[in-house]
């Protein structure tokens, strides 16, 4: 018999060594909630042995912390919590002594937001990466998180003679009875998804290895010809925009006179781990739009991409600018971002070394899990999604009401290995898009290259995709470009219905070849409107859009297009 010839050997050798470290990895994950060790570890060491050999900046530090008890001392030179905290707003919180537990709290947190700045030499994104643990470690140890030292707490305590404790533990036990059958932590009954969400009337009229395509039925006599083709973020279930009808803004164009159609993404299994960001784009979004087009006989269409499915929209819409497709009358983006060199904190999950420790968890499951993703979102406002809701459901023995978002919240979906490892290291590290490296087809394409009007929403409070980078878009095309910056963060800011209290937003339009200013510029510039911003856009849409015809009807089965289902169809009910 003919022995294995040395390349042969080297080959199997290196497959079966790479597969081990491949497992190592995937399991230590568990372990350390698919953070990279590494990565951390090395952040720290650049921030400690800077500091370590820069005296000057440890005397300062010596100083300042000093400088932070004279204040504490003095209640007149006492500091207030950073916009969006909210853990010391209670009144009781402004009477002895929790007001002086609250202030050590504070100037602890100024101070070591100023000592994890480091001594110049440190990586900047290593010192984010010790600030933002830093941050992640003082929020554990806030005197808000402790029953002893929250006056709210106290107070419930003597109201309900303990009573909170006791409906705290019990919601405990039941937590985790829920997270050990695999079942979301927050059980919201009574919003089922095509009974109470989800439940604008249309049909399927395109199915897919990895879409489906839901077309609206028209509540008008009339509608504009030209179809909006919305493509959603597929990190999430389409239908955040087709909560109830009082906040559906599926419904809300329909009813404004437009014919809808919605891409409603599946949630992939390991039988999708190949599946490329590329595939989207042609399955997706180059599928979809060829079906709008045979059944509404138009040859403009309306494209709105939310989130990452707006990232995916802009490199559609990049390629077909290049190869001169010219079907897209005008391209809206809510809180999608093009270029990714000021992505927030998100960032700090996107080094060489925590992108290899992900590959290796996506690559043993062949998709990224829910909860995978979910500690990570969570971490960026701990003390919004995580403290806050430790001390109402177990200290004071409340649960959160349910609600339509809470539900959709509930309703999560995974990331296919492939496509997920390339959007990534992509987007997210290289910045291929933004930057001109990003291929379509085997060619690049570049932003620059979108045609038509654009319309830009960005969110105030937005920690996915922060608006200063949502904004970069002015940079990248010199086209038409209408901005708006909306009140909420990145799901609320969106999901901003007519008639929605303490709503505001910004809008202001920049004509082709216009001259580009700075983001704060902008904001000075601009003038603050109540209300809701989808106004705006359905004024917008009507001005790039011509006068109003009959309905076409629900898919066009002489075309291929059938009506195959009721909306919202069976993939959003995929678990």
């Amino acid at each position: 018999m003919a022995s294995a010839s040395p390349a042969a050997v080297e080959t199997v050798t290196c497959a079966t060594s790479d597969t081990l470290d491949r497992l190592v990895h995937a399991r230590e994950a568990r372990f350390s909630g698919s953070l990279s060790p590494v990565s951390l570890t090395l952040a720290y060491l650049d921030w400690a042995l800077h500091l370590a050999n820069a005296p000057g900046r440890k005397l300062e530090l010596a100083e300042k912390g000093l400088q932070q008890w004279v204040r504490l001392s003095s209640p007149e030179r006492w500091t207030k919590p950073v916009h969006g905290d909210h853990r010391f707003s209670d009144p009781a919180w402004s009477h002895p002594p929790f007001n002086l537990i609250s202030q050590a709290f504070l100037l602890g947190e100024e101070w070591w937001r100023d000592a994890t700045l480091g001594p110049p030499g440190v990586a900047k994104a290593h010192g984010d990466v010790v600030s933002f643990a830093a941050r992640q470690i003082l929020d554990v140890f806030s005197p808000s998180n402790f029953a002893l030292t929250n006056p709210e707490v106290m107070a419930a305590t003597a109201k309900g003679s303990g009573r909170n404790f006791a409906k705290g533990f019990q919601n405990y036990l039941e937590d985790i009875r829920r997270t050990a059958h695999g079942l979301p932590v927050d059980e919201v009954k009574g919003f089922a998804v095509g009974q109470d969400v989800a439940v604008t009337p249309g049909k399927v009229v395109l199915r897919n290895q990895l879409i489906e395509l839901i077309q609206y039925a028209p509540l008008t006599e009339k509608v504009r010809p030209e179809p909006i083709l919305i493509v959603p973020a597929w990190i999430m279930k389409y239908y955040i925009l087709d909560l109830s009808p009082t906040n559906s803004l599926i419904r809300y164009l329909v009813s404004q006179g437009f014919t809808v159609f919605c891409i409603s993404w599946r949630n992939p299994t390991a039988e999708l781990r190949d599946v490329t960001l590329d595939d989207y784009r042609r399955l997706g979004v180059m599928a979809a739009l060829e079906a709008v087009t045979d059944i509404c006989g138009t040859s403009k269409v309306h494209t709105c991409g939310y989130c990452l499915g707006g990232t995916l929209l802009s490199i559609a819409a990049a390629a077909m600018g290049r190869d001169g497709d010219d079907r897209l009358a005008t391209v809206t983006m809510l809180a999608a971002q093009t270029d990714f060199t000021e992505a927030g904190e998100l960032q700090l999950f996107t080094d060489e070394s925590q992108l290899a420790l992900l590959d290796d968890v996506m690559w043993l499951q062949g998709y990224l899990d829910s909860s995978q993703m979910a500690g990570a979102f969570q971490m960026l406002r701990s003390n919004d999604l995580v403290w806050s809701r430790v001390i109402k459901t177990y200290l004071l023995g409340e649960r959160e009401q349910p609600s339509d978002l809470m539900a959709w919240n509930a309703d999560a979906t995974r990331m296919p290995y492939r496509m997920h490892s390339e959007y990534l290291r992509k987007m997210f590290l290289h910045n291929d898009l933004a930057e001109g490296r990003y291929r379509v087809e085997g060619r690049p394409v570049a932003v620059s290259a979108i045609r038509g009007p654009i319309f830009a929403v960005g969110t105030e409070a937005d920690h996915v995709a922060p608006w200063h980078s949502v904004y970069k878009i002015h940079l990248l095309n010199e086209g038409d470009i209408t901005f708006v910056l909306t009140s909420g963060g990145h799901n609320a800011g969106i999901v901003s219905e007519p008639g929605h209290p303490h709503r505001h937003y910004r809008i202001e339009h920049r004509p082709e070849q216009g001259s580009f200013i700075s983001p704060d510029e902008w904001v000075a510039k601009s003038t603050e409107h109540e209300g809701s911003w989808w106004v705006d856009w359905v004024a917008w849409l009507n001005a790039h859009s011509r006068g109003p015809i009959s309905p076409p009807s629900l898919g066009a089965p002489d075309k291929g297009y059938p009506a195959l289902a009721d909306a919202p169809g069976s993939y959003v009910h995929e678990a």
